[in-house]
């Protein structure tokens, strides 16, 4: 297992290279640029028509809020708890600044695959509206481009079991096991039930799932990890201090990751950025396809929000608490360091239970809203006649992630190889057409002048 990790981890290095970081932050800033810095100056605009958006009566299966409720499932899971934390262990707290640089940019990038999945989706055989990266690229650019969509619609079948599942239950396991002692094995069997329960009532029930418990978790999270930053609250600028320095001059955190460099910095937290926030990744438009509007750019404002909340909220809370309690130069890693700073902050009683069962809420919802990404790029590929065997192994595929606990690192590594080999199709897709989410931005803001 030693030599896959290496192997991986090389893998893993060339993936995520100056390349990457360059295609994936360049089509952020270009758009950003292009639509005028537009995800900040509508924040507040598309705040107010997600809360209108609840009750629409357009074409689709689910509200626009449904949609992003599911695609928040999907981005909230263990890159907020445990991929934070990775990220400050290895790349130093200059890390954390280069993820909130990648979600700014990554607004922008959230809602132009929003746009095209709402303006380039169809309609399958089941009367379902489909769409994402797959359909944008063969609906938008051409058949010349067709193998390009075909590219994405296998990675992303193949990813979802490494991001989507097998990370998110190898999390839990571990999670369970050093919280409350629950056998590895157990903890698969249970999550398998409860998945299953949910994805065989397809993109409704995952919809409801979602909706239910995504607000609730994400508010309890906030909410201890604002306590345990009033509590510290002397050691917050520092904290604040520590991350933006360390952005510029390199900063390791313990464990042997001596002098951690700026690139390291930045590699690390632009992956752990996007393996939280999913912007750039392809992912989120798949949900945003299915909701019931007729306004790809209204669609493409509310799932912009999706890394605002994830990332800027969610992921700081997470950092800052790591930070203030001054663990991050503990020699942990993963969940076990956020688990350690909340335990810190919170007492030994309700801070390791608080993780657990918050790493375990989040990672269950993302099981449930990746297997709705996983189908439908399965879908793409062999039609709708896969849907029910791509449900089987997916449940499978839960225990058998649950049982490599001990192996975290090297699935999450693995994870984010795949990463990048979905990223790099859905990069050009929204660079060839930015064209038409600049026209269809331009005219939504004018159509009354």
């Amino acid at each position: 297992m030693t030599s896959l990790t290496e192997i991986l981890s090389t893998a893993s290095s060339w993936a995520w290279g100056p390349v990457m970081l360059i295609l994936l932050l360049g089509t952020g800033v270009y758009l950003t640029i292009k639509l005028r810095f537009l995800p900040l100056r509508n924040l507040f605009y598309a705040f107010s028509l997600l809360w209108k958006s609840r009750s629409s009566k357009a074409q689709g299966d689910i509200s626009p809020f449904s949609a992003l409720m599911t695609a928040m499932a999907a981005t909230v899971g263990t890159g907020n708890i445990a991929g934070v934390a990775a990220a400050l262990f290895i790349g130093g707290p200059g890390a954390i600044f280069w993820m909130w640089m990648t979600a700014l940019v990554g607004m922008a990038t959230k809602y132009g695959e929003a746009v095209l999945a709402v303006k380039y989706r169809e309609v399958d055989v089941e009367g379902k509206h489909v769409g994402g990266p797959m359909y944008y690229i063969k609906n938008g650019m051409g058949a010349k481009w067709k193998p390009l969509a075909f590219a994405f619609a296998l990675f992303g079948t193949i990813a979802a079991f490494g991001i989507g599942n097998m990370v998110q239950a190898n999390a839990v396991a571990g999670a369970m096991e050093s919280a409350f002692g629950i056998n590895n094995q157990l903890t698969g069997v249970i999550m398998m039930i409860l998945v299953g329960l949910v994805l065989f009532g397809g993109i409704s029930r995952i919809a409801k799932t979602a909706t239910a418990l995504v607000p609730i978790m994400a508010l309890i999270y906030i909410g201890f990890s604002l306590y345990i930053l009033v509590v510290y609250a002397d050691a917050l600028p520092a904290a604040l201090t520590t991350i933006v320095e360390s952005a510029f001059t390199g900063s390791a955190a313990a464990g042997g990751f001596a002098g951690a460099s700026i690139i390291l910095a930045m590699q690390f937290g632009v992956a752990r950025g996007i393996f939280s926030n999913e912007a750039g990744l392809g992912t989120a438009p798949i949900a945003h396809a299915a909701a019931k509007t007729n306004n790809p750019v209204e669609q493409g404002h509310i799932a912009m929000l999706g890394t605002f909340i994830d990332t800027i909220i969610l992921c700081t809370m997470t950092a800052l608490v790591i930070m203030v309690t001054g663990v991050w130069q503990s020699g942990e890693t993963g969940s076990p360091l956020t688990a350690l700073a909340f335990t810190t902050g919170l007492g030994s009683d309700i801070g390791g239970m608080v993780v657990a069962v918050g790493l375990a809420i989040f990672a269950f919802t993302t099981l449930v809203g990746w297997s709705y990404y996983g189908e439908r790029c399965a879908e793409y590929l062999a039609g709708t006649k896969v849907i029910t065997g791509y449900r089987i192994f997916w449940v499978l595929a839960v225990f058998v992630g649950a049982a490599l606990s001990d192996y975290f690192n090297t699935v999450l590594i693995l994870a984010d190889v795949l990463n990048a080999l979905m990223a790099i199709p859905n990069l050009i897709a929204l660079l060839v057409l930015s064209p038409v989410i600049i026209k269809l931005t331009h005219n939504h803001f004018n159509q009354g002048k």
